[in-house]
């Protein structure tokens, strides 16, 4: 398997309507990007935080020569080396344990040099490949019981421990979820997935006593109810909600966002950019902005309906339905529930790490 040779195409395929789409969301990340550090510039103790925008133009270009790559590989190469890629991925998810890089009493990045990486990211992409070949090699047309799905949802509980014990709540979540939604494309008996919703009812309330931080606990209560707390947990929620209710029709003009430039968003740059961006540019610029990602992940779908096999088709659709997290987060920081889950918004916010 690993001895055969990597065919590469004659030149990549290019869809345009897709390519422009994330050629929009990234150029608008970065203006965004520019604006939110720019309150760092007459600021001499945190004055490199003002480069950021330039970090990311060079983080883009790195992502477009790695896409190129990928994409010039007949994708079925990945199908058969994904439980290598697999495998790699939580060798790298355990070195976090013993060479991660503690910040802010979680350890999930490896630190080699001057460079940070964070396998739980990459880990997404393997897994999302690893199911995808689970669906493409069970190829029968009956329901399937949930001793049937037992091989996914193994693959599945392994990684979503180790990122629980880092502990990143949000990415685990956001294994789990991108699994079920793959395993939706099956067809499962009822049974099943009535006992399924059952587990899920009793395991939850468990999971909140003895696996949740309190930490945790205080980001789900303070989206619930952000105002019973204003000045501790519920604060950052209200202060996005402000900052998005200030933007109003057409925004306050770019770089001229008041919760923004005023220091009243924490981590603006990655933990907060929809805020910022709500200020700048208004209601008309969140539609635009939601828009684009709506029409990428609904082209990203309908291309995957074009697939030719199981695997193609599992792993295109899942990848979409990861980026449709998006939208769905933006509209939760409206509550300012999604703050941590910024990591939805790869392309529009901050991305890589470099000290």
């Amino acid at each position: 398997m690993l001895g055969e040779r990597i065919s590469f195409r004659r030149g990549p395929m290019v869809d345009m309507p897709l390519l422009l789409g994330v050629v929009a969301i990234l150029t608008l990340g970065l203006v965004n990007l520019y604006s939110a550090t720019s309150v760092y510039i007459d600021d001499n103790s945190r004055a490199r935080l003002a480069d950021i925008y330039v970090s990311q133009i060079y983080w883009i270009v790195v992502g477009a020569l790695f896409a190129i790559l990928v994409a010039a590989i007949d994708y079925r190469h990945f199908e058969r080396i994904a439980p290598v890629l697999y495998v790699g991925g939580m060798v790298s998810l355990g070195l976090v344990f013993i060479l991660g890089r503690d910040i802010r009493g979680s350890s999930r990045w490896i630190q080699l040099g001057s460079f940070a990486f964070q396998p739980s990211e990459f880990m997404k992409i393997l897994l999302i490949l690893m199911i995808a070949k689970f669906i493409h090699n069970d190829s029968r047309t009956e329901p399937r019981s949930l001793l049937d799905l037992a091989p996914a949802a193994a693959l599945t509980i392994f990684p979503v421990a180790a990122v629980m014990a880092q502990p990143d709540l949000g990415t685990s979540l956001i294994y789990a979820l991108t699994v079920f939604s793959m395993l939706a494309m099956m067809r499962v008996r009822v049974l099943s997935v009535v006992t399924l919703i059952g587990s899920a009812a009793v395991s939850l309330p468990l999971a909140w006593m003895y696996v949740m931080r309190d930490y945790q606990k205080h980001r789900i209560t303070s989206f619930l109810n952000p105002e019973a707390d204003k000045t501790g947990t519920g604060w950052h929620a209200l202060q996005s909600q402000t900052a998005i209710g200030n933007g109003q029709l057409t925004g306050e003009g770019f770089m001229q966002g008041t919760q923004n430039q005023f220091g009243f968003l924490p981590e603006q740059y990655s933990d907060f950019p929809f805020a910022v961006f709500s200020e700048d540019w208004g209601f008309v610029g969140t539609v635009v902005l939601i828009g684009l990602y709506g029409f990428v992940c609904i082209w990203a779908i309908h291309i995957a309906s074009q697939a030719k096999d199981r695997f193609g088709a599992a792993s295109l659709s899942a990848s979409a339905r990861c980026c449709s997290g998006t939208p769905c987060s933006i509209l939760g920081w409206r509550r300012g529930c999604c703050r941590w889950w910024g990591l939805l918004c790869r392309c529009f916010r901050m991305g890589g790490r470099v000290s």
